[in-house]
């Protein structure tokens, strides 16, 4: 057995032997969530979207698992709601150019609070 063939054989070994990938959400459940962050958020006039955003996350994070490892997910709505006055100050200050990193932003905080 050559290099090359060793190290194919042992690169799609999974790491609890399990190997699937799957999403269990329901879309009832989906559906649930994504009406009460919408009422929260119309009747807290926006202050607690970063509530509902961390809330959707979690839902969606918790429901995945990749090869045979559910994800979990350590973000808060407090932790975000800092970064969310921040980054709408940046973004008045700014004129609005820095809106455009704002998703960007927002990804790189669910990254890294999601976990396996």
């Amino acid at each position: 057995m050559n290099l090359e063939t060793a190290i194919n054989v042992n690169v799609n070994v999974p790491i609890n032997g399990s190997g699937e990938s799957y999403f269990d959400g329901g879309l009832a459940q989906y559906i649930g969530w994504y009406i009460l962050g919408g009422i929260v958020t119309f009747i807290t006039l926006g202050i607690c979207y970063p509530w509902a955003i961390v809330m959707l996350y979690r839902w969606r994070i918790e429901h995945t698992v990749i090869e045979g490892r559910r994800l979990r997910f350590d973000g808060t709505a407090v932790q975000l709601f800092g970064n969310w006055i921040k980054w709408w100050l940046l973004s008045i200050i700014t004129l609005g150019i820095y809106s455009f990193w704002l998703s960007i932003k927002l990804e790189q905080w669910r990254v890294k609070h999601t976990h396996f």
